[in-house]
């Protein structure tokens, strides 16, 4: 998958190492039954949403459930319907700190909007988690507050950015500074980043 990729977006090369340790950090995480944190602001917002989207999802394969997962839910509740099981997918635990509206704009009102995303990785993170941080420029208070509390944690951060990497860079494990500096184009590459990461790891959990 990296080959096509890079073949596509040849520009990418230069964070080929950082994608694919991005990559591994997701498998890690998920073989150690952790979850997985997003957030950004505006289409950075969008992404994070978008990431979870392919993760909790099939997204090129279509996960069914397994015939034991089946039964052991049904010795639960005998009277689950097939269809239910039969409709729905595996799912990589994710959640964007952005889709929790009541929470962000409670705390934007009585606290500080700038800690909004802390707040949220406080309450949900767990050592081990990751939490994948999206910013054009990098220097996002509210994303780069939310990558300190994480680090705080013992949760592994994983930055995205233009080429600049601005203060993220310093802050995340491992950051992907692709390389452009306007925030259409940054975004632009970023799509291609995640889509890739959230591939490599459904390909390394399932089988169809």
């Amino acid at each position: 998958m990296m080959k096509e990729l890079l073949e596509r977006y040849p520009s990418l090369t230069v964070c080929e190492q950082e994608i694919k340790l991005a990559a591994q950090t997701l498998i890690t995480c998920y073989e150690s039954n952790n979850k997985v944190l997003t957030c950004g602001n505006g289409g950075s917002c969008a992404d994070a949403d978008h990431i979870v989207g392919e993760l909790m999802k099939g997204f090129l394969k279509k996960r069914p459930l397994s015939t034991t997962k089946k039964e052991k839910m049904k010795t639960h509740f005998p009277d689950l319907d097939d269809d239910i099981l039969n409709s729905l997918q595996e799912g990589l635990p994710a959640v964007s700190l952005c889709s929790l509206t009541a929470l962000n704009t409670a705390f934007c009102n009585d606290v500080n909007p700038e800690f909004m995303y802390a707040q949220a990785v406080l309450g949900l993170g767990n050592v081990s988690d990751v939490l994948i941080c999206l910013s054009t420029s990098g220097n996002s208070k509210n994303v780069c507050a939310a990558a300190k509390i994480a680090k705080a944690q013992g949760i592994f951060v994983i930055g995205m950015t233009g080429k600049n990497g601005g203060k993220l860079s310093a802050i995340a494990d491992v950051c992907i500074c692709v390389p452009e500096s306007e925030t259409f184009k940054v975004q632009e590459l970023h799509l291609p980043v995640y889509h890739y990461l959230c591939a490599t790891v459904e390909n390394e959990f399932f089988e169809n």
